[in-house]
């Protein structure tokens, strides 16, 4: 099962998201954000409140309640990293 080990916001609405297999990703919400008309996500628009997140159940939660599974949140990735020790 996909779980998110670590997130660090990296910009605009890209957040730098490390996954328990290993491999790290920079996702990209902005497309998610502005094209779902719930309120609950439209309210993610505020990069205040975008930025607001902590990992909580394995996956990124946001103060409004809002979460996403693991596997969507990869699914937006524009970019993978391999990191170095």
């Amino acid at each position: 099962m996909l779980h998110i080990e670590s997130a660090k916001y990296y910009g605009d609405y890209k957040i730098k998201v490390h996954f328990n297999d290993g491999s790290t990703h920079i996702v990209d919400l902005e497309h998610t954000i502005f094209n779902d008309n719930r309120p609950i996500i439209k309210a993610l628009s505020n990069k205040k409140l975008f930025q607001d997140f902590s990992i909580q159940l394995h996956t990124i939660t946001w103060t409004n309640g809002l979460d996403f599974a693991p596997e969507f949140i990869k699914s937006c990735s524009i970019q993978s990293i391999k990191e170095t020790a």
